[in-house]
């Protein structure tokens, strides 16, 4: 079993968890209403997905 020789410092542990930061989803536009949107996702404005509509949205 591996055991490690000595003991990491905070220092060193927080280094490498510095980045485990969440990001924001990227965000694209619909093709169909140019509403925002996130990438491979039904538009909740217009339900379409890609050229297709796939949600009935009413008004």
């Amino acid at each position: 079993m591996a055991v490690p020789k000595k003991k990491n410092s905070k220092q060193r542990k927080r280094l490498r968890r510095a980045n485990w930061h969440l990001r924001q989803p990227d965000v694209n536009r619909c093709p169909h209403c140019a509403a925002p949107r996130q990438p491979h996702r039904v538009c909740k404005e217009c339900g379409y997905y890609g050229e297709r509509e796939v949600l009935v949205v009413e008004s």
